[in-house]
């Protein structure tokens, strides 16, 4: 069933924007520095990434650190309280900066901007903040800082463009050998914990083409590998007319030559059998899928509105395991949702003992205000909260070791990053199972597809040696 489709920006508005950028870079008294401070997923990574692309535009030059810029831009989230507490602490501690600088700049944009109320509480309690917007307006940063700074004003737009895709925005990426392209926006699920569709709005897919073609330059640019991303990637092309599903997204950006494809984040409901064979038969795909399960419990499950059984969960993985032998899958997973039972926390060990994930992201759950979960009774008390994460990531550890030792004598194909963080001598790179491993190594293979014979491994790295070809 066809949904709410997204309307994509027409030229006229990037463009007028694109003006915004020429007349700002002219400006004499202007920043001539930034730094984008990033919070959260994937997703915020690479919304930065186009606001530093945007800077860079307007004449800015990155700076060596914080306290340095002319202009510090806090891209933030608000999935969990700690994450919003930290970017408001992070935030605040810039207020005594700027005493010190009083032109110093201050933005803050992104998911926490976009929540009801958050806008009124930055022009009451922070006044120090130049410029703040949300995730729906983040292509106008432009326009704002020039207001910002041409008007001496102080500029705070939370406006609700979340239905619109914007198209041709420059981008600086962090890095030339691996890229993100973001495939589609939004979330349509509404887990009963989460604030993403509330911030994020209802999903909206780019167009195939687009995607293909910004793959095709960064494989012309020499990327090697490419991380499609989107809040539901299983979701892909069910809110658009062009009929093209997930896997076929897969498969054409895979014909581009690149040479790695990994992406995040699916959801277990829509993970389908025609995707499951397209990572099987590409080569080009990574053998590594993150299925988020967050709890092992069918009540707790159902009580998130995750909308799949613990046993529906486990005949995915089933199937995952048939296609793909060995296939690498990690996951997420939430304690102490409220009303949870010790026997319904067991059952989550249990899972995650049954599958027996190369590694978990685990939290302690965090209420949201306006989600449904907020309003739930049963709140776990923080002790037993605490004692039952430390059991879940004692058990993921002892798992994450096993499974890594059971590597040793394996040949895979690494993508080198970079040198080791702790032996100079040493380079690091990402298996298809995207698990870190470190070798001796030349520093030209820095960046190429390299094969790399496990000899040993860590608490959650692997270590080897280069084949030679």
């Amino acid at each position: 069933m066809k949904r709410t489709q997204a309307i994509e920006l027409p030229e006229e508005e990037i463009a007028k924007q694109k003006e915004w950028m020429a007349a700002f870079a002219a400006l004499e008294d202007r920043p001539h520095t930034y730094c984008v401070v990033t919070y959260g997923c994937q997703m915020n990574a690479h919304d930065s990434e186009k606001l530093a692309g945007m800077l860079e535009e307007m004449g800015l030059e990155p700076a060596a650190e914080r306290t340095a810029a002319d202009f510090v831009l806090h891209n933030t989230c608000c999935i969990r309280d700690n994450a919003e507490r930290k970017a408001l602490g992070n935030v605040t501690w810039l207020k005594e900066v700027k005493k010190e600088r009083p032109d110093m700049l201050i933005g803050v944009c992104g998911c926490m901007i976009q929540q009801q109320e958050m806008a009124q509480k930055l022009l009451k309690q922070y006044p120090f903040i130049d410029v703040a917007f949300g995730t729906g307006n983040l292509y106008r940063l432009p326009e704002y800082l020039w207001q910002a700074v041409s008007n001496h004003e102080r500029v705070i737009r939370v406006e609700n463009e979340a239905s619109t895709l914007a198209e041709g925005l420059p981008i600086h990426r962090e890095s030339d050998i691996k890229a993100y392209i973001t495939v589609m926006y939004g979330c349509n699920n509404f887990c009963s914990y989460c604030i993403v569709p509330y911030v994020r709005g209802r999903e909206r897919s780019r167009r195939a083409d687009d995607i293909v073609r910004e793959a095709d330059e960064l494989v012309k640019s020499g990327v090697k590998e490419i991380m499609l991303i989107g809040q539901n990637v299983n979701s892909y092309g069910l809110d658009s007319d062009e009929g093209v599903s997930f896997a076929q997204l897969l498969h054409r950006v895979s014909q581009t030559g690149i040479e790695r494809i990994r992406f995040m984040t699916s959801h277990p409901k829509d993970l389908s059998d025609a995707l499951i064979d397209e990572m099987a038969h590409n080569p080009a795909v990574a053998p590594h899928l993150h299925l988020p399960v967050q709890a092992g419990s069918n009540r707790i499950l159902q009580a998130m509105n995750r909308r799949y059984t613990r046993e529906q969960y486990l005949e995915k993985v089933q199937k995952l395991r048939a296609a793909i032998p060995h296939i690498g899958l990690t996951t997420d997973l939430i304690v102490a949702f409220p009303g949870e039972t010790e026997a319904e926390f067991e059952d989550t060990l249990s899972l995650v003992e049954q599958v027996r994930y190369d590694s978990a992201y685990t939290f302690i759950y965090s209420p949201r205000k306006g989600t449904r979960a907020a309003e739930m009774p049963g709140r776990i008390a923080p002790d037993v909260a605490s004692a039952r994460i430390e059991r879940l990531i004692a058990l993921q550890e002892k798992i994450t070791g096993e499974v890594l030792a059971s590597m040793r004598g394996e040949t895979v194909q690494a993508l080198v990053e970079g040198v080791s963080r702790r032996r100079e001598n040493q380079l690091t790179g990402k298996t298809g199972r995207n698990i870190n491993v470190n070798f001796n190594g030349a520093p030209d293979d820095i960046g190429k597809m390299v094969r790399v014979r496990i000899t040993g491994a860590g608490s959650n790295t692997l270590r080897g040696e280069k084949v030679e070809e």
